[in-house]
């Protein structure tokens, strides 16, 4: 089920009529000055600030990508800031040593592309957090809480299609300069992107048989 930002609130006092939660991506950042925040981006961080509160107690599986691990990386006292942004496109992403032996990446390859690009990242996991996965330009490239919370920086959902998509809705909301935006379509077509998506097959593979009614 798709929830918008009206129903977050809804998630956090009925986890159990869920398998797993996904939260992804938006326009809104964690770091953003809290002056500058728009009353809907304060309604939907205190929205998933109940959500958290509640999926990391019961350890419930959870998969956050972009704004989904500024959003857990935030709540579970990590660092969000804008040290280390990354260009909108194809990245190279590394696993550690536990992301090599975590399930939700198995079948996945210590070195792979992916698509990003974000102004803000998590400059300090968590202190209990495990690091799963690092990049170059950004040290958290994905984190895990308890056994089954977790977050991605990279997009785990991004096909080619999805990328393109992505380049043309924000356009203008500061990621990069709106004359880019061929260029950038041409650079994500020039790198083939294939192991994140297993990560959300792993995902619903690993907590399907918990399925809710």
């Amino acid at each position: 089920r798709l929830l918008g930002t009206d129903d977050v609130g809804d998630v956090a006092g009925g986890l159990a009529r869920w398998s797993g939660i996904l939260l992804g991506g938006g326009s809104f950042t964690w770091s953003d000055p809290a002056a500058h925040k728009s009353a809907a981006q304060l309604r939907a961080e205190a929205a998933l600030v109940g959500v958290a509160d509640a999926v990391v107690e019961a350890d419930s599986p959870f998969l956050g990508a972009c704004y989904g691990i500024g959003s857990l990386g935030s709540h579970q006292g990590g660092l969000v800031d804008r040290s280390h942004p990354e260009p909108v496109g194809p990245m190279a992403v590394d696993l550690t040593e536990a992301g090599l032996a975590d399930p939700l990446l198995a079948g996945v390859p210590r070195h792979f592309a992916a698509y990003g690009g974000h102004k803000e990242a998590l400059t300090r996991p968590p202190a209990h957090a495990v690091v799963l996965a690092t990049s170059a330009a950004c040290p958290v490239q994905a984190f895990r809480v308890g056994e089954h919370v977790y977050a991605t920086q990279f997009h785990p959902e991004l096909d080619l299609a999805g990328l393109h998509t992505r380049i043309e809705t924000y356009a203008t909301y500061g990621y990069f300069d709106p004359t880019e935006v061929d260029d950038l379509r041409a650079a994500g077509a020039a790198v083939e992107v294939t192991h994140p998506m297993t990560l959300l097959r792993n995902f619903a593979r690993r907590y399907r048989s918990e399925a809710k009614s």
